[in-house]
């Protein structure tokens, strides 16, 4: 696939293992950016082994357009490797432990000093100062902090998680976000940067109007299961044959909820005619229009919310997705062949640009140091014998 996205002269040195590194790099390699990943010798990213089901399918996705090299960061000749590819990069990624860098002596202070345009993105559970830095941290640790696992789940029992790793997605989006503006910013000064993405200020960053609601009224918020508290009706209700979501808590779309219904009054009753009332009677509106919705088939329920022009739709799984025509017709979804798995279809790249559509050009690396030669030899000009004696040393 020829290579167009809005990236494609950017280099990226990708550094971090597990979810949150690699997955800012993925978002940069869709958008067009040369992802050369790093990787521990013989063992790898863990990322290669995870994932659900029979096919640990986790890696094909994260590690796609990327390039695998194998460099033993803690000698001092794997060290020196990413120095000399430093030097080559535009952007440079990792979310290992505050101050393991500068233990290998791979700083910022070092790399810029080689490479003063360098962005280097740094995500870690804490950022990199503060009192907490030095903690060990993952994902749901940042969830917890930032404030999102507590309203998550129902009220009678214990937080709850989202069944993927929105913390380290959000850590490693934000790190993105900083490196594209940082990009821009290099245009004015000419100088690169260090981008600190912490994962509970990432998090943190989504929680709305949380803290300030607490300081001015002393609401705290709760865990409220399947609805927001306050916002009416918005909730999965259920149907003959399954369930269906329905958002239609602003007044107008209200109203054509009520019409929808055969039941157009109430939009007008004093119980549910304002936002703040449907509110107050969440519950008891909700009970009403279930009451509703169970008469229906799902198919016939959303028939009336697309002639009534009422948010609303079906809870998709990935069998839905697949036969979904909106998908198809977005390519929302996009078929890829691995040479282990055989064909099948994940996530394209978004979002869609107009004129540099990103894509996926290269399937994930299959093999530790896949590109090991190309790299080494045709980017850093290393000779055949220079490369043996890394290998006989366990440096790469």
């Amino acid at each position: 696939m020829t290579n167009n996205g809005a990236l494609a002269s950017i280099r990226v040195i990708e550094m971090g293992q597990l979810i949150a590194g690699p997955f800012c790099g993925q978002l940069l390699g869709d958008m067009g950016a040369e992802v050369i990943k790093v990787e521990p010798p013989k063992q790898g990213d863990p990322m290669r082994v995870w994932g659900h089901g029979d096919a640990k399918l986790w890696w094909e996705v994260v590690a796609r357009n990327k390039k695998s090299v194998s460099a033993n960061l803690r000698i001092p000749e794997g060290q020196d490797i990413v120095r000399r590819l430093a030097a080559t990069a535009d952007i440079l990624i990792e979310n290992f432990k505050p101050g393991t860098l500068e233990k290998w002596g791979l700083g910022p202070d070092a790399l810029h000093a080689i490479n003063p345009r360098l962005i280097i993105v740094r995500v870690s559970g804490y950022g990199q100062t503060g009192p907490y830095a030095s903690r060990a941290g993952f994902g749901g640790i940042g969830e917890a902090m930032g404030g999102w696992r507590y309203i998550v789940g129902d009220a009678d029992r214990a937080p709850s998680r989202m069944g993927v790793s929105i913390g380290d997605s959000l850590a490693a989006t934000y790190g993105c976000m900083g490196a594209l503006a940082a990009l821009h910013a290099r245009e004015r000064t000419g100088k690169g940067q260090v981008i600190d993405s912490a994962l509970y200020e990432a998090v943190l960053q989504v929680m709305e109007s949380l803290v300030p609601e607490y300081m001015v009224s002393d609401h705290v918020r709760q865990r409220t299961g399947s609805v927001l508290e306050g916002i009416a009706p918005s909730n999965v209700y259920p149907c003959i044959d399954g369930e269906y979501l329905i958002g239609a808590n602003q007044d107008a779309i209200f109203g054509r909820l009520c019409k929808a219904m055969g039941q157009p009054e109430l939009a007008t009753d004093p119980r549910y005619a304002t936002h703040v009332a449907r509110g107050e009677r969440q519950h008891e509106l909700d009970i009403l229009i279930a009451d509703w919705t169970r008469t229906l088939t799902v198919e016939s329920l959303e028939a009336l919310m697309i002639a009534h022009s009422i948010p609303a739709g079906k809870i998709y799984r990935a069998a839905e997705m697949l036969d979904d025509p909106h998908f198809a017709a977005r390519e929302a979804l996009v078929e890829v062949n691995s040479p282990r798995w055989g064909p099948f279809k994940m996530q394209n790249s978004f979002p869609k640009f107009s004129d540099t559509q990103g894509g996926i050009r290269s399937l994930a690396p299959q093999e530790i140091g896949q590109h090991n030669d190309e790299i080494y030899r045709d980017l850093l000009g290393m000779d055949e014998a220079e490369i043996a004696r890394l290998k006989a040393i366990d440096a790469i």
